[in-house]
């Protein structure tokens, strides 16, 4: 009975914390353009929020008529970070490797797709960070 009663705990806490790395809403502007899984994304204004499931975030450019779902896992940070999306940087190629809500420690992360790591093979990784706000 002991046992069942802290499985359901344990259970009742991944719940909770897999939730709360499923909210995501906000809306960055983005000044260069970007890859994201094997499309590459022009500059211009971005909504970005998590779909029901939240390992699937949903990107919008309503200038561009672009509506791009990419499939990402949860990250945590230590410490409460505010909106923010990081990229990684090679050259002139811009990544998109995480997403960060405000007051949570749990995010989003992209996986590194085959293109990334093959260009990371030739350059150095740069994270630029671009601040959002909540939407």
């Amino acid at each position: 009975m002991k046992r069942n009663l802290v499985i359901t705990a344990a259970l009742a806490l991944l719940a909770t914390t897999a939730a709360s790395a499923q909210t995501v809403n906000v809306k960055a502007t983005v000044p260069f353009s970007f890859i994201v899984g094997r499309s590459t994304l022009p500059a211009g204004e971005y909504t970005l929020k998590a779909t029901s499931n939240g390992q699937i975030v949903e990107l919008r450019n309503f200038d561009a008529k672009i509506n791009q779902l990419v499939l990402s896992n949860s990250c945590e940070s230590r410490t409460g970070t505010q909106s923010k999306l990081v990229f990684h940087r090679y050259g002139d190629r811009y990544f998109l490797r995480q997403i960060w809500t405000e007051g949570n420690n749990w995010g989003h992360e992209i996986p590194m797709s085959k293109r990334e790591k093959e260009i990371a093979k030739s350059f150095s990784t740069e994270d630029v960070v671009l601040l959002a706000e909540n939407h």
